[in-house]
């Protein structure tokens, strides 16, 4: 009569322990948005000296059921009357502490309703807010744990991702830079908590924040379309003699490259200066104007290459409009919200990296811009870039305006292809350097033809 029993007793215990077994393994083993996809949050650190700003990113679905705050149907313009509830939420979730515990102070700030989507979730809406962590006065902001449970204390299959997107000292600044992920925030099945993140970025330095302000000096230039086409359309005509409102002859190969150097050092000098008076002022310009004096600047050189409106005095155009260029650079330091100190070192490490890479392309530029104003074609080829030049122009003039059209759009994509670009004027450089070097060896090798070039020579730079 016993063995039965026992046989059942097993049965019931066996089943019993697949039972407990299965949902243990699916919530310790595997993650738990890995049955249903859930969107999940973001939390993004920009770490300056003395505060870390985050920017939440948060499903409103899931904050409603983690807050109680409904914001899936409430239009835009309706937020602020859910703000201030949103704002005790989340001032009571986000509790920052240095390594010994001490509190820091936490503002929130900006809220936004937008829409977007995450792999394998759908659209979805979610909502922005900034947070500012400031920590007692003389504390690391480097490292500090992050006690955060936003949604996470209610939703238990919630997952917040922590990363940082700006970090002077870490060398890790400009838009377009990867976000670094520093941990994951969720609830801890065996105890049932929300265990704190501990953020250690490790020991940033000026060095590293120098050599990176440097690097996107050069990329702002090399991406920056506009700025590289005025330089470029002022050079174009230098080469060249200006006689009767229009431009014939050459002017010779050293007052070329005279002019050319003198368009180079006023452009810079020009920028240069703006630059450090805007940025170190911390001088709060209006962009659009600014943009758009850029464009009109670029669109006034296209029509200068065509028919000459400034001849000789290109060097103090360049010069006057550079200061609307250095204006333009500035903005780039302006988001950063750097102390005096890292300002310093970024506007040294910016400008070096602008005029690095300034002077790279001048230098690849140059054998092409001699050798067309020596071809019979130069005359076609300078009215044909004059002409794209300035419907770009044209085109930013009018988007800048508050009138966006395909031509901006058009002008500002090609800032994307800087690989093209150098490869083709290095290319460009190298035939023309060929070109120059075949012409003068065969020009040395005809009797008499070597005197009457170095005449020709020197009747041009007469």
């Amino acid at each position: 009569m016993t063995r039965p029993r026992n046989w059942l007793t097993t049965a019931l215990r066996l089943v019993a322990g697949i039972a407990i077994a299965v949902p243990a393994a699916l919530l310790l083993g595997a993650s738990p948005a890995a049955a249903h996809p859930m969107p999940h949050s973001v939390v993004q650190l920009d770490v300056y000296k003395d505060s870390v700003t985050a920017r939440l990113e948060l499903p409103v679905g899931d904050l409603a059921t983690a807050g109680g705050i409904d914001l899936t149907t409430i239009e835009s313009a309706a937020l602020p009357t859910k703000a201030k509830a949103v704002r005790t939420y989340l001032a009571q979730h986000i509790r920052p502490t240095t390594l010994k515990g001490e509190a820091w102070q936490v503002s929130i700030g900006a809220l936004s309703l937008s829409s977007t989507e995450q792999t394998s979730t759908g659209p979805y809406r979610e909502l922005i807010a900034k947070a500012v962590l400031t920590p007692p006065a003389g504390a690391d902001v480097r490292h500090f744990k992050l006690d955060y449970d936003v949604i996470v204390h209610q939703v238990v299959t919630h997952v917040a991702l922590v990363t940082v997107r700006q970090d002077w000292a870490a060398g890790q600044v400009g838009d377009d830079v990867s976000a670094t992920q520093v941990g994951t925030v969720r609830l801890d099945v065996r105890s049932m908590t929300v265990p704190a993140l501990t953020v250690d970025l490790g020991d940033g330095s000026a060095w590293r924040g120098f050599l990176a302000m440097v690097e996107l000096g050069g990329d702002h230039i090399l991406t920056g379309t506009d700025h590289l086409l005025f330089l470029l359309i002022l050079l174009l005509p230098a080469p060249l003699m200006a006689a009767g409102g229009r431009w014939s002859g050459l002017v010779g190969a050293r007052a070329a490259l005279g002019r050319i150097g003198r368009i180079t050092i006023a452009f810079t000098v020009g920028h240069s200066v703006a630059l450090a008076a805007t940025a170190l002022g911390r001088l709060e310009i209006p962009g659009r104007p600014v943009e758009a004096f850029i464009a009109a600047s670029i669109l006034l050189g296209a029509v200068h290459a065509i028919r000459p409106l400034f001849a000789g005095r290109e060097a103090v155009v360049a010069g006057v409009f550079g200061l609307g260029h250095g204006m333009a650079f500035s903005f780039v330091l302006a988001e950063m919200q750097l102390s005096t100190g890292q300002l310093v070192f970024s506007l040294l490490g910016f400008n070096l990296g602008i005029e690095l890479v300034q002077l790279l392309l001048v230098c690849l530029a140059l054998p092409s811009l001699l050798v067309i104003a020596r071809m019979r074609v130069q005359p076609a080829l300078r009215v044909g870039g004059a002409l794209l030049t300035g419907t770009a122009a044209l085109g930013w003039l009018a988007d800048r305006l508050g009138m966006p059209n395909p031509v901006a759009r058009a002008a500002d994509s090609a800032g994307s292809h800087t690989t093209l670009m150098l490869a083709v004027l290095t290319l460009a450089a190298i035939a023309a350097v060929g070109w120059t070097l075949a012409t003068r060896r065969r020009a040395l090798s005809e009797p008499g033809e070597g005197v009457r070039l170095r005449l020709r020579r020197l009747r041009a730079e007469s």
